[in-house]
């Protein structure tokens, strides 16, 4: 399947006031976001990328364009000639479309539908959120529904408290978001080309296309309360940056040791008993 990625905003909340990057190409380790969430697809077997550019596109292109496989692969140096023992993107396909410096979600990806039309499905994402979600296994679900587009609905992360108030000022409750029955999009989409029959010049994707879907039972979701982490400010940026320097990066799949099918079940049901 094809990845649409989204990555021609502004990213107005990621901004220092130092750098013009965009926010898909802001570090965690050695490697910008959308790096990142493209290795997970790829880890996943889709490895052909649309990447829907508009602010900052030349620094996304730049990047690719002189990609350094050393910065994250092993490699030798005999006699000046460097031997990779590793790789990330000699097999990647990457498209790069310039989708303008204002278009809203729905528009750039009206403006790459040649791309895709002719696929049976295919991802979306906003290139800017990093997670452990079973790719393999959200794509059966969807594939198995007649729906037009699938959804990663996800816990939300405020940290607010919510409270309950009775009629008279009493305060009856205090929980947090996350203890409510709620959930967000968590930016892992799918869809079939049937899409564009409800994109509009310069609509919103989710709150014009899909969200008038989801009212006529066409929209499908894929619940995931494993890692999510979305990098929309410099704090969670940070938080993801000193998450990757600890050693802790559960959605860098790719880095799991193989493990024969007796280890993998037995880390299977750990992971599916209740904690303690």
């Amino acid at each position: 399947m094809k990845v649409v990625l989204f990555c021609g905003g502004y990213g107005m909340r990621m901004r220092d006031g130092t750098s013009d990057l965009p926010k898909p190409m802001h570090p965690v380790g050695p490697r910008p976001l959308i790096w990142h969430v493209m290795r997970y697809y790829a880890h996943f077997g889709h490895r052909d990328f649309v990447l829907c550019l508009g602010y900052g596109a030349h620094h996304i292109k730049n990047y690719f364009l002189n990609y350094d496989e050393t910065e994250s692969n092993d490699f030798t140096l005999n006699q000046g000639e460097v031997t990779l023992l590793g790789g990330d993107i000699q097999d990647w396909n990457i498209t790069f479309v310039h989708t303008g410096l204002e278009s809203p979600i729905g528009e750039r990806l009206r403006r790459v539908k040649a791309l895709v039309k002719d696929d049976e499905m295919f991802h979306a994402n906003y290139a800017d959120v990093l997670t452990d979600a079973p790719l393999d296994k959200m794509v059966a679900q969807f594939a198995g529904t007649d729906a037009v587009g699938q959804l990663m609905a996800v816990p939300p992360q405020s940290a607010f408290h919510c409270v309950d108030v009775s009629s008279d000022g009493r305060l009856e409750s205090i929980t947090t978001l996350q203890e409510m029955p709620l959930l967000e999009n968590g930016g892992y989409l799918m869809f079939r080309p049937e899409i564009f029959d409800h994109l509009e010049p310069n609509c919103d994707l989710i709150g014009d296309a899909c969200a008038p879907l989801a009212r006529k039972g066409r929209m499908s979701a894929y619940q995931h309360r494993g890692f999510w982490q979305p990098a929309d400010t410099i704090k969670e940026r940070n938080a993801l940056e000193a998450a990757y320097q600890g050693g802790t990066r559960p959605w860098m799949l790719w880095e799991e040791p193989d493990r024969d099918p007796l280890q993998a079940a037995i880390a299977e049901m750990q992971r599916d008993q209740p904690s303690r």
